[in-house]
């Protein structure tokens, strides 16, 4: 399978967002707003949608997300760890690295739902759709949890009101109390999962900057080396651990190899941080996921 033509048109969305946000009246204002929607609305649903309309094993899926909270923990500990490389952590600003060490290790959950329809189809969906529902929470005190400490702010508050836990909190719950949607609400649910996923895609496009990127610039590499590089090597390691089947194997090596959460920059920003330069390690992220997807699609999971 050619992993990097899967992949075009996932990115001719992300780019025709950046063309159209930088060369049209559409600008980074509109799609401010489109990406709040997706983010506290439609996407929320997507993945609420995608969880509770197929019976969920936990017993079967348990190697699936041990496999996935290794790797995330492991992404984690690597991020955090940057301040103390040899060579490197002496180069590292330490407000810098609060704000960015949660590149290393979130996910673009829209490339991610998107690429799983298309490698496993609606198992695959499935799959991915459960590693984000019990990584999400995870990724999110990680990725709040040096800023806050950081800022002297509450870790509790900052999470509370996340819309992606509680998007998948409430499927998780409702699938695991056998609750299911009314066949009429079915249809009208999942064009809003469907309009999410190339809204969000077209937003990531839109928040794409680079100019913020030429200050801390061992600090990008770290994260982004990171995010492309070894987590997949990672996954791969965590894949033959589980004893995971082909398709879990698949949805691991792409979940590990996803760009960053295009969302990083958001949070950063409100939290009080360096929103622009985050943003600049999203955009570079983005672009390096042509690069790692393939990676560990085509090569990775050959071994």
């Amino acid at each position: 399978m050619n992993f990097a033509q899967l992949l075009i048109p996932d990115f001719s969305l992300i780019l025709c967002g950046y063309l159209v946000c930088r060369y049209t009246a559409l600008n980074r204002a509109v799609w401010a707003q489109v990406e709040t929607l997706v983010y506290f609305f439609l996407f929320p649903v997507l993945l609420f949608h995608s969880i509770v309309k197929s019976p969920l094993d936990l017993g079967s899926a348990s190697s699936l997300i041990g496999a996935g909270w290794a790797m995330g923990l492991s992404g984690i500990a690597l991020a955090y760890s940057i301040p103390y490389w040899p060579w490197l952590g002496r180069h590292v600003p330490a407000r810098a690295h609060a704000a960015s060490a949660q590149v290393a290790f979130r996910f673009n959950s829209f490339i991610g739902l998107a690429l799983a329809d298309r490698l496993a189809g609606a198992q695959g969906l499935l799959q991915i759709a459960v590693l984000i529902g019990v990584c999400v929470p995870l990724f999110n005190v990680g990725a709040v949890w040096p800023m806050a400490h950081h800022a002297q702010r509450g870790l509790l508050r900052e999470l509370a009101g996340n819309p992606l836990i509680i998007g998948t909190a409430a499927g998780l719950s409702a699938n695991l109390l056998g609750l299911t949607l009314p066949p009429w609400l079915d249809p009208t649910v999942s064009r809003i999962g469907a309009s999410s996923l190339a809204l969000g895609l077209m937003a990531a496009g839109a928040g794409m900057q680079f100019g913020a990127l030429n200050q801390a610039k061992a600090l990008a590499v770290a994260v982004l080396a990171i995010r492309h590089f070894l987590l997949p090597l990672v996954a791969l390691a965590f894949s033959h651990l589980f004893h995971l089947n082909p398709v879990q194997t698949t949805v691991l090596l792409a979940f590990s190899a996803l760009p960053t959460a295009s969302s990083c920059y958001v949070l950063a920003a409100r939290m009080g941080y360096d929103g622009p330069y985050v943003a600049g390690l999203v955009t570079l992220s983005t672009v390096l996921g042509m690069l790692s997807l393939p990676f560990a699609l085509g090569v990775l999971r050959g071994l």
